[in-house]
């Protein structure tokens, strides 16, 4: 049996996010799994790294996938990108050992929340950036993203209420670039829960337009109940920037 990487770029907006669901064919993996199936003619499980929610995009996702038979991998790729649909690529296709695991084996992971600040609207921008004309105080939000990088639980920032499972992750950095017209927030970690970005996105941007205190992020993390932090950001301006292994 053959195992195969493959990085993957995709505009999420017309998507139900990553993971496969019964009810409809428009997520990516069940997009990446119907055409390799046809494309092989076996039956293909993809394995991604994560999954990003509904609406949210990649530049840099990473899965594998494996097959009975051996195929060449420049044709693979050739075939996968002349069969997807237009807003999903793959970026790069390799033969790789069959011990690789897209998403067990990840260590840190990069995502990118862009939020418009120009008093303009971003026509062509739109699909892709949180439009938020409200004044936002870099500083600020730069002083609570610093009180958030460690190991917490981060049970207060995930949008399933109902996670059993550890809650509990590292952030390795948050950082904030100003543009003109425009606000980039960089989120690395070995991990997020769903929704977690989002809600610190919101979070952040509550701290910058001063609903809330810097401060208020120690309390947040401590009281572990959703209700606690911010509002959850769209899912527009989020991107998969990197994975690391």
């Amino acid at each position: 049996m053959s195992n195969y990487r493959m990085a993957i770029q995709y505009d999420g907006t017309r998507y139900r996010g990553w993971q496969s669901l019964s009810d409809t064919d428009a997520t990516i993996q069940g997009k990446l799994e119907t055409v390799l199936s046809q494309m092989t003619g076996e039956e293909v499980a993809v394995i991604g790294s994560g999954r990003t929610d509904a609406g949210v995009h990649a530049i840099g996702q990473v899965a594998n996938f494996h097959l009975q038979g051996t195929f060449d991998e420049h044709a693979l790729l050739a075939d996968l990108n002349r069969y997807l649909p237009e807003d999903i690529a793959v970026s790069s296709l390799e033969l790789v050992d069959d011990r690789f695991h897209s998403r067990y084996q990840a260590t840190r992971k990069t995502y990118r929340y862009r939020i418009h600040t120009g008093e303009i609207p971003e026509v062509f921008e739109r699909k892709y950036v949180y439009d938020y004309r409200t004044p936002l105080d870099v500083g600020r939000m730069r002083e609570a993203a610093g009180l958030l990088c460690g190991t917490h639980d981060f049970k207060s920032f995930c949008g399933n209420r109902r996670m059993k499972k550890s809650t509990v992750r590292t952030i390795y950095e948050i950082r904030v670039e100003e543009l003109p017209g425009e606000l980039q927030l960089y989120f690395t970690g070995d991990g997020f829960l769903q929704n977690m970005i989002r809600i610190l996105t919101g979070t952040l941007i509550e701290i910058g337009d001063g609903r809330r205190a810097p401060q208020d992020v120690t309390r947040i993390l401590a009281a572990k109940d959703r209700e606690a932090a911010g509002y959850t950001a769209p899912a527009c301006g989020l991107t998969l920037i990197n994975v690391e292994y």
